[in-house]
């Protein structure tokens, strides 16, 4: 088998679909919105929670979950898209919530979160799974049917 083919092959029902509709859709939107909403949701947030660089990371960030979150909702090459959308949850939640934690307590960041660790989460949960039956990554894949590997 082949590494890319590897990266794609899924074994995964069809209702994984659910979960990409989900993950990508929320990632697609949040992309768009740093653009749409820079001052909010862009470079000004970036700028207010201490980014680095937020005139160049804010942009970027705001392509990659374009990017990735499209990806997903294809459901072509969803292992890879999921790594970058754990990465990115992952500063997200260590730049936003963590101070929220450290200030709050745990409920308050428990309540803000929660939209982070779902994310979080339905990425891992791709990662893992793959794209299922029902996405471009099973199809060039050569999976077929329900039984095939």
């Amino acid at each position: 088998m082949t590494f890319l083919r590897s990266i794609l092959a899924t074994r995964a029902p069809a209702a994984v679909i659910l979960i990409r509709l989900m993950v990508g859709a929320v990632f697609l939107s949040e992309g768009i919105q740093k653009f749409l909403f820079p001052g909010a949701l862009g470079v000004g947030r970036f700028i207010k929670i201490g980014i680095p660089a937020p005139q160049v990371l804010a942009p970027f960030v705001g392509v990659v979950e374009i990017g990735c979150g499209s990806l997903i909702l294809l459901g072509l090459l969803t292992r890879p898209a999921s790594i970058l959308l754990i990465i990115d949850m992952l500063v997200a939640i260590a730049t936003t919530k963590v101070p929220v934690l450290m200030e709050s307590g745990f409920w308050k960041m428990a309540h803000e979160a929660r939209t982070d660790f779902a994310m979080l989460l339905g990425s891992v949960f791709l990662l893992i799974v793959g794209s299922g039956r029902w996405g471009f990554d099973a199809t060039l894949a050569g999976h077929t049917g329900p039984n095939d590997g």
